[in-house]
């Protein structure tokens, strides 16, 4: 008991990908990791920065990397790709010269681009994101967990799962709270389990949101 791995690492090469694709030698891998993480970095600060009602959120499911020989491949996958096209405050532009002066990298070198995701609740990531955005709007915590639920299951996943913890309702003792609905297998490897860790900076102090998300299972895994 108490022995926990992350969910998405358990699945890691059976139902879960690698977001960061590239080939290289084994010197070059710490510089191509430093990047990586500079470069999501990059983005999700540029959201935040620019997407200032409270109300609203980046939408960003997650960011494939893709490194080729001359060629650097940012790929953003998100629900709302009108927070990021040019005629909003924030335009894909502005988000590609930043990473190059990051980089240090001309712009022929570089190209970002956009996929929509259909169902954005049905994303972890995104759906936690819901959660800590009426978390601080004061929202009560059932009431904000019920309705994510609620959004989660028109996406037609077979469950959904959200865990708050930290000073709900800005009670004194911090405590964990949790809601499900269907069924969300943690042990199983073949099981196509999204899962996403966000916190929520509110007056009362940060709470930690997770959500798990369960889409289906696969067939027979090769060995």
């Amino acid at each position: 008991m108490g022995r926990k791995i992350h969910p998405l690492g358990f699945r890691l090469g059976v139902t879960q990908k690698h977001y960061s694709h590239r080939f290289a030698q084994t010197k070059d891998y710490p510089k191509f990791l430093d990047g990586d993480r500079k470069i999501r970095a990059s983005i999700e600060k540029s959201i935040a920065k620019h997407v200032k009602d409270t109300t609203n959120y980046g939408g960003v499911g997650h960011i494939e990397i893709q490194r080729k020989t001359d060629l650097i491949r940012v790929d953003i996958h998100t629900g709302f790709p009108d927070l990021l096209v040019e005629e909003q405050s924030l335009g894909i532009t502005q988000m590609k010269n930043e990473i190059e002066k990051i980089l240090e990298i001309d712009s022929r070198k570089l190209r970002v681009t956009l996929s929509n995701i259909d169902q954005p609740y049905g994303d972890p990531k995104i759906l936690a994101e819901h959660v800590a955005s009426q978390l601080r709007n004061r929202v009560p915590f059932r009431r904000t967990m019920k309705k994510a639920i609620e959004l989660a299951g028109r996406t037609g996943d077979k469950g959904v799962k959200i865990q708050i913890a930290g000073r709900l309702n800005g009670s004194e003792m911090a405590r964990v709270e949790w809601a499900r609905e269907g069924r969300v297998p943690l042990q199983t490897i073949k099981a196509r389990v999204g899962y996403s860790y966000h916190p929520a900076e509110t007056i009362f102090g940060v709470l930690g949101i997770k959500t798990w998300i369960f889409r289906d299972t696969i067939g027979k895994i090769s060995t």
